[in-house]
């Protein structure tokens, strides 16, 4: 292994996608980083986990029984501890890019999206309504709210930029950057 530089032009603590832009794109425009992380796993609060870690993390005292075994290969699965949304054709996408992230990640499109609700014997889990239907269906929600999201997901999927008459009285989108917004 290599010794360990005795000077750096930036110290990033922590392994969150924001620290891991900041770390790629210093290091494109030539500075010297160390990286430090407090925590034994990556990707701070958007970190994602194996069946082992989760385990392990949220039931002390499972390492014994082995429970994720069951459910084959820890390391098939990786649970996020936040969901996250990337847009597909979005500015973020277009860094991750450029500044070569995605030589260490890997995205894929999912089914769905679980929630757990409650805590130990009485957690359950439920799936995160994606269409009409599944919002009727879901246990997440009451009649009003069903009807809401009912409502904003048919939106959404007629919606059309160039089309005013599917913006129902919506105010045009418009792009606003983080320097206005502070």
């Amino acid at each position: 292994m290599d010794e360990i530089a005795p000077e750096y032009d930036v110290v990033v603590l922590g392994t969150g996608l924001t620290e891991c832009i900041l770390s790629g794109v210093l290091s494109v425009k030539g500075k010297k980083i160390l990286h430090l992380d407090r925590n034994d796993i990556y990707g701070g609060e958007s970190a994602s986990v194996n069946l082992e870690t989760l385990f392990k993390k949220y039931q002390p005292g499972s390492a014994a029984s082995e429970p994720w075994k069951k459910y084959g290969r820890a390391n098939d699965w990786n649970i996020d501890l936040v969901p996250k949304l990337l847009m597909s054709n979005g500015e973020l996408t277009n860094i991750l890019v450029s500044t070569d992230v995605t030589r260490y990640i890997e995205f894929k499109q999912v089914a769905g999206s679980y929630v757990q609700q409650g805590n130990g014997a009485r957690a359950t889990v439920a799936k995160v309504p994606s269409d009409a239907g599944e919002a009727l269906r879901s246990p997440l929600m009451g009649l009003f709210e069903k009807r809401r999201a009912r409502n904003f997901l048919n939106w959404v999927a007629a919606f059309d930029e160039a089309n005013p008459s599917t913006h129902n009285g919506e105010a045009a989108l418009t792009s606003t950057s983080v320097s206005q917004v502070s």
